[in-house]
């Protein structure tokens, strides 16, 4: 049955019944006795049930005169005031009126009723705040007018909390409920080595999953990181770092942290050496291209020569370099073609070598096919401006005579190149026989093809590569021309099919290739790193990032030819000698270059190569962040600590052995070695886990064993060192053990007959027995939780010894320093009968 909300009476005087008709108006409930109309009242409940799903309707006003005659003689019958009876009519009852109302609403569609509430909105709104239909303020009309009370709704506000405070904790076990007992335990977590526990499949946000979600079976998946398999990408990437470490000195900061410096040395030409010659893979590529584009070349010109003579030629040098470099790319590309075309036309042999800048293998191909006039032409390319011009003329007098309809289209293609056209030919407008249409020059060509066209024959010999990546880019963006995307090596049909790799690739995402990425980078000045240096133009893995790694140590550390957009301006360390040139300059820092070491470093830990991913994280700038990410791989990474493995970090790394022995005894502390792991913590010099250790450990059990001098050793190494509290939790300890061990033998000389007096003894023993209440009184502090058996029993076998043996020479000195849950009954009655024996001594030597 919906509840609805009923003004409430707080008293019955007199003075309060003259507003009993107003009240039942603003929502009062009324059931009529059984005298009057059984009839209805099943009736009101009936109707009442069906406006549960809509509690928020507001009633109608009911007329205040309307007043059922009934009430009063039925009243008057039982011996009620009238007045009174409206009262409670109106505080716990609907009035018959008011029910009408709500039969009228009720019957009404659910759109028709939403629509009568025209002070409710959900313009911006939400309803996990409770704000989904709430009323809009409304004008006051006058302060002598009521204003209905708006419609109250509480709010629901999400919060994220701790898992400490969260309801979850401490019911795990929890069989009754089982949504609040596993309700953590059924997310989705990561855990080491890129692996992902989960429930069910994992499936995108588009995709559907066969399997449903409500299974027992938790899965825990290794995402793929490398597109190759590990065993491949580990010794890809050793062979990288090798060549990397060598070119790198460590050194240490100005914060005493170990930092990789990679040298100057360090160029494209270093990685392009570690290929063979005949190696024609995308890696073997791409640094020879970045040799090709960004490496110094040496002129080996007079210094006579003028600037503009020595730029010239270093264009030109550069302009051959690049060339080389991109025919030896494209050269297994145009053996396939010709291969395939070989038996079907000579014509098509010889441009598919132009495609590839082979010209005496394309004049070789014109002489075994007859054409010398053509083997001719092709000797001279790329020839003069003079010579252009004339096969221009050529071209055109075709086209003016509808010829060239009549001519191979290869052979159009060829002369269409060595006359300069390298997007699109133009052919006749005939009709019929003599109609020619228009000809791409760049189609079926991937796009390294393309560009060699236009650096090849589109461009001069001393035109810049800038003017022909210019030239092929507004090709590329002409639908008409057919001009193939740079896109990346793995899309490409002759690499490899796509269902072959690891990760599946959005069909919408075109990342450009990493090649066409350098070449950007060289022709565009106002390129930086962070527009080429995308995972997916290197490889098919979103999340490989050993290429743009070493990319960025070159490109920005060593050449500096580039650096990240989000790199800091440098700021002014230190002026010498009030000077401003050559001053000191601290680089400002680049997060993108943080992220992308930590992301490589993961990578390597995945496959295990943990020195590789320590030398990688040594390139973190800043210190705090290198420090700490360092600390982090090796506490992950702490089993795989051997000794082999030790030596390469603290030799060949400079990593300082605290670092590692700090890893060691995480590691060791998991697996249950407290011992190694207290020694462990001392090599570290952290001195504050050995002493919570030493303390919460290894103390109780020496003390339990009566082992008084491992004790000892424990806590003697932490004399003179930073340790916290060490006053009141590990000298307490020490201070027991002295206790222990000097009582005894100040009691052995005391009960002597013949002892003589000594000073230092006596004032030992008087020191002793002011400084012993106060050692039995702090212990139990130390070992705090008493519901542990071994703290509570070590803290009674410590309070017991020194009880004893202060009893034996001073049992007056103990007050009330004994705490009942920690001694048994008979050191609390010895100590009793010790005192009492000592107060009746002493009463006798008074008397």
């Amino acid at each position: 049955m919906a509840r609805f909300r009923a003004p409430s009476v707080d008293s019955e005087d007199d003075d309060q019944m003259s507003s009993s008709e107003q009240q039942q108006s603003e929502g009062s409930e009324y059931v009529p006795s059984h005298h009057e109309d059984e009839e209805y009242v099943s009736e009101e409940y009936e109707e009442t049930s069906e406006e549960d799903e809509d509690t928020s309707v507001t009633p109608p006003p009911v007329d205040e005169k309307r007043v059922d005659a009934s009430v009063i003689p039925w009243a008057r019958e039982i011996g009620v005031e009238p007045q009174r009876m409206h009262v409670m009519q109106s505080t716990l009852f609907r009035l018959p009126e008011e029910a009408a109302a709500f039969k009228e609403v009720s019957q009404l569609p659910a759109r028709r009723r939403l629509l009568q509430q025209p002070n409710l909105s959900r313009k911006h709104s939400r309803d996990s705040e409770g704000d989904g239909l709430r009323a809009e303020s409304r004008p006051r009309a006058s302060f002598a007018a009521n204003v209905e009370p708006q419609p109250f709704k509480p709010t629901r506000k999400y919060a994220r909390v701790d898992s400490s405070a969260s309801a979850v904790r401490g019911n795990e076990s929890l069989l009754v409920d089982a949504g609040l007992a596993m309700g953590r335990s059924f997310r989705v977590g990561w855990g080491p080595g890129g692996k992902i526990v989960h429930v069910g499949a994992l499936c995108g946000v588009s995709s559907k999953s066969k399997s449903s979600a409500n299974s027992s079976v938790v899965h825990i998946t290794t995402v793929p990181v490398f597109s190759t398999s590990e065993k491949e990408a580990s010794e890809r990437a050793s062979r990288l770092l090798s060549c990397n470490l060598q070119h790198s000195p460590i050194e240490h900061d100005a914060d005493g942290v170990p930092c990789a410096n990679p040298s100057k040395d360090l160029s494209f030409s270093s990685f392009a050496s570690l290929f063979p010659s005949n190696d024609r893979s995308f890696e073997a590529n791409l640094f020879r291209l970045g040799q090709a584009l960004f490496d110094h070349l040496e002129l080996s010109v007079p210094d006579a020569l003028g600037a503009d003579i020595r730029a010239k030629i270093a264009i030109m040098r550069r302009r051959r370099a690049f060339s080389d470099c991109l025919q030896s790319a494209v050269a297994s590309s145009v053996d396939s073609d010709v291969r395939g075309r070989a038996a079907e036309d000579w014509a098509a042999t010889v441009y598919a070598f132009l495609t590839g800048n082979q010209l005496d293998k394309a004049c070789d191909a014109a002489i075994d096919a007859g054409n010398v006039k053509l083997a001719t032409l092709l000797s001279q390319v790329p020839g003069d401006q003079e010579f252009r011009e004339d096969l221009r003329m050529q071209l055109a007098l075709w086209q003016e005579q509808r010829i060239d309809a009549h001519i191979d289209v290869n052979v159009r293609r060829i002369y269409a190149l060595l006359a300069g056209v390298v997007d699109i030919l133009e052919g006749s407008k005939g009709t019929g026989p003599e109609r020619c249409p228009d000809l791409s020059l760049a189609a079926d060509l991937d796009w390294k093809r393309a560009f060699g066209l236009h650096l090849w024959f589109g461009q001069r010999m001393d035109t810049p590569i800038a003017d022909a990546f210019t030239s092929y880019c507004r090709a590329s963006e002409d639908t008409s021309t057919n001009t193939s995307q740079p896109i990346p090596w793995y899309r490409e049909s002759s690499a490899s099919d796509e269902s072959e790799f690891l990760w599946k690739l959005p069909q919408d995402s075109h990342p450009p290739d990493a090649l066409f990425s350098l070449i950007r980078l060289f022709s565009e000045p106002s390129c930086s790193l962070s527009d080429i240096l995308t995972p997916l133009s290197f490889s098919s893995s979103p999340v490989d990032y050993r290429l743009p790694w070493h990319l960025y140590i070159v490109l920005s550390r060593c050449l500096r030819v580039r650096d990240f957009a989000d790199r800091g301006e440098p700021v002014v360390d230190s002026l010498p000698n009030d000077e401003t040139d050559n001053e000191p300059r601290v680089e400002g820092h680049s997060p993108s270059a943080d992220l992308l070491a930590n992301s490589y470093a993961h990578q390597l830990e995945k496959v295990g190569l943990i020195q590789e991913a320590v030398f990688v994280l040594l390139h973190i700038e800043g210190s705090a962040g290198r420090r700490r990410a360092i600390k982090d791989l090796l506490s992950r990474s702490a089993s795989r600590l051997d000794d082999y493995m030790t030596r390469g970090l603290v030799g060949s790394l400079k990593i300082p052995l605290t670092w590692v022995n700090e890893a060691k005894a995480t590691y060791a502390l998991s697996e249950g070695a407290v011992y190694r792991a207290y020694e462990l913590y001392l090599s570290a010099e952290m001195y504050n886990a050995a002493h919570n250790i030493a303390v919460l450990e290894l103390a109780p059990d020496a003390v339990i064993r009566e082992d008084l001098e491992l004790l000892t050793n424990l806590f003697q190494k932490f004399v003179g060192q930073p340790v916290d509290d060490w006053n009141l939790r590990g000298k307490l300890f020490l201070d027991y053990v002295h206790a222990m061990t000097r009582l005894p033998k100040l009691r052995e000389h005391i009960i002597q007959i013949d002892a003589v007096p000594d000073a230092s003894q006596a004032t030992e023993l008087e020191e002793l027995s002011r400084s012993v209440p106060k050692l039995i009184s702090l212990l139990p502090d130390v070992l705090p939780d008493h519901n542990n058996l071994r703290y509570k029993a070590a803290l009674s076998e410590m309070i017991t010894g020194l009880t004893l043996q202060l009893d034996q020479v001073r049992p007056l000195a103990i007050q009330s320093q004994l705490r009942a849950p920690l001694t048994t009954e008979a050191t609390r009655l010895r100590h009793i009968h010790a005192t009492a024996y000592e107060r009746f001594l002493r009463t006798i030597q008074v008397a």
